[in-house]
């Protein structure tokens, strides 16, 4: 009972009601491992704390002695999902699919041990199938189930085209499990249709229906969407322990409760006792220095976190710009006209990761100053030359060289 008590925590969805309580009495009564099952397609090469979420429950899982088996989605990535969107993902090419999940499976070892895990990929049974394998997997899910879906029922609602790989994919997701006979699938509340797809064709399978376990999504730093690389508002598991420390530290104070519960590994006395601080009056950042420090134990070491702590304290809380420390970027790795670049364009250069509207939005507010003059132009020409200093936001600050 304190076993499955544990492992509910946090969980949003267990389908079937009583699942969970369910596979643990039978893995118990017949002694053997739960087959646990999280699939990734690999279409971004970057890990980040929203990946975190699920991989912590599975460890769970494994710490428990279940077999955890990651399923690399290759063959789905190159299909395409659009888990979430209003529009199809673009599918990948083979070798953006290859790169990115030897990256995937690197960074997995931060959080599950990988050497006792099962690496699977879909493409070993997928790439098998004839045309013929394919049509009778089809038969088994009706138009009407697929459109359940959500964002396809809304696509569908506003006239915005819904292509045929699209319906297929949820399906082969749900093949999936029949081919590693999964037990408990794993995932993002925006994976519950395609889960509980595994659940339908097992079913048709005559094999017993997997129990749907699905984490929350933990939301981005910009407080609204989820955590996406592709909205850069992440925190990756292989940033540098200065950059995890601040990005923790910009996340708008109403992410502060849901980092705690989804992000640190502290107790649950602990972190009611960190909410009722909060809720007492005491100063957030306080509490975001305590998440900030928690995550980078977990995925450094505690003497890094320290050393993040004072380099936050001394860079941005009582040091003057001229104090600052200041990334050095050589000049030529820099290609401009004449010796000078655009300001958005030099800002584009030095913070990579931002979009240009983004970097745009920064000029305009105000957030970027070069040596001691604030620039609000994004289309200002700045004459490239050495101890050139800019600022980008808060957190950014480089030297020319």
């Amino acid at each position: 009972m304190k076993t499955a008590i544990r492992l509910k925590e946090n969980v949003e969805i267990i389908l079937p009601e009583g699942g969970l309580d369910q596979k643990l009495e039978q893995a118990k009564k017949d002694g053997k491992q739960l087959i646990i099952k999280l699939g990734f397609d690999p279409t971004a090469p970057d890990l980040h704390l929203g990946h975190a979420v699920v991989l912590k429950k599975l460890k769970e899982f494994q710490d428990l002695g279940h077999q955890i088996v990651i399923l690399v989605g290759d063959f789905t990535a190159r299909i395409g999902d659009p888990t979430g969107k209003n529009k199809s993902r673009q599918p990948l090419s083979n070798e953006e699919v290859v790169q990115n999940a030897q990256t995937y499976i690197a960074q997995l070892s931060k959080i599950i041990d990988v050497e006792k895990s099962e690496i699977v990929f879909n493409s070993d049974w997928l790439d098998q199938l004839s045309f013929s394998e394919i049509i009778q997997i089809l038969s088994k899910v009706t138009v009407a189930q697929l459109m359940h879906r959500k964002d396809f029922n809304q696509r569908y609602t506003e006239n915005t085209p819904i292509a045929m790989h699209e319906l297929v994919y949820p399906i082969l997701q749900g093949y999936d499990s029949v081919k590693i006979n999964c037990d408990i699938e794993m995932g993002g509340t925006d994976q519950l249709f395609n889960c509980t797809m595994g659940r339908q064709l097992q079913q048709t399978y005559g094999m017993p229906a997997q129990t749907v376990m699905c984490m929350p999504l933990l939301r981005g730093l910009d407080g609204k969407e989820k955590m996406s690389k592709s909205l850069h508002n992440t925190i990756g598991l292989t940033d540098a322990p200065n950059e995890m420390f601040g990005k923790t530290m910009s996340m708008p104070d109403t992410l502060i409760t849901e980092f705690l519960e989804l992000t640190t590994d502290f107790s649950v006395e602990e972190k009611q006792a960190f909410k009722e601080r909060l809720a007492a009056g005491e100063n957030p950042m306080n509490i975001k220095k305590i998440i900030a420090k928690n995550i980078i134990t977990q995925y450094h070491n505690a003497e890094e976190a320290q050393n993040a702590e004072d380099f936050f304290t001394n860079q941005f809380q009582n040091k003057t710009f001229a104090e600052k420390v200041f990334e050095p970027v050589a000049i030529s790795t820099m290609t401009s006209k004449n010796g000078s670049l655009s300001l958005i364009d030099l800002c584009s250069h030095l913070k990579d990761d931002l979009s240009k509207s983004a970097l745009r939005r920064l000029i305009e507010s105000g957030a970027i100053q070069i040596d001691t003059e604030k620039m609000t132009d994004p289309f200002q020409t700045i004459p490239l030359k050495p101890e050139l200093r800019i600022k980008i936001g808060k957190r950014g600050f480089y030297e020319l060289r």
